[in-house]
């Protein structure tokens, strides 16, 4: 669509296909007869993509509803109960590190590869970045919902410590502080299913999505 100078069409529109047959180029030119056909077998295969996730997010649903009280399903439900963490990412983390029974907040962090690479030399000490011997998928999923959090829970005390933080603007200690930020967030939702220890400052649903 770019090459052909069209940037507001939408792809996940219902009548995008319709759509898609009767655009024209800024010159007021219809796009090739190829090009329209490889576009309708592209968003016929973006439909069955679409109709498949969906299925999938019933049956998790389904699964969820049908045995509310098992372990993992309880973990799940709770953790949804969280603004900002919806069935999916819950079903992650539960799953990929909350179920697991780590000895400490240490062992999550590690765990989650949210612990950083320290390079020592005598007495010097510099962080080298993140260890990446930790779960690539758990460390991605708090990453982005670290974000996420920033966003549905401003006022919380978690929030306030990585502003205050960040405060300079700087995009690189916005980056090492969000990853801070991600390993705090998920040492409070490890607290959460093993102890029911839940902050008074988090927003919580009344039920779970």
């Amino acid at each position: 669509m770019a090459r052909f100078g069209i940037r507001d069409f939408d792809p996940t529109l219902r009548k995008a296909a319709d759509r898609l047959e009767k655009l024209v180029t800024p010159e007021g030119v219809r796009l090739p007869p190829l090009t329209v056909a490889e576009m309708l077998h592209d968003l016929a295969r973006l439909r069955v993509l679409r109709e498949q996730i969906r299925s999938i997010e019933k049956a998790r649903l389904k699964r969820l509803n049908d045995a509310p009280e098992t372990r993992t399903n309880a973990m799940v439900l709770l953790i949804a109960r969280v603004f900002g963490i919806g069935i999916e990412t819950a079903d992650t983390l539960v799953h990929e590190i909350l179920s697991r029974n780590l000895r400490d907040r240490r062992a999550v962090a590690r765990y989650a590869g949210l612990t950083g690479s320290p390079d020592e030399s005598g007495n010097r000490r510099r962080e080298k970045g993140l260890a990446r011997a930790g779960n690539a998928r758990v460390r991605r999923t708090m990453i982005q919902l670290a974000w996420r959090f920033l966003r549905f829970h401003p006022n919380s005390a978690l929030a306030q410590w990585y502003n205050k933080r960040a405060a300079d603007g700087r995009g690189s200690t916005r980056k090492t502080m969000i990853v801070a930020l991600a390993r705090k967030l998920l040492i409070v939702l490890w607290r959460m299913v093993t102890t029911g220890e839940v902050p008074a400052d988090l927003k919580l649903r009344r039920v779970a999505i």
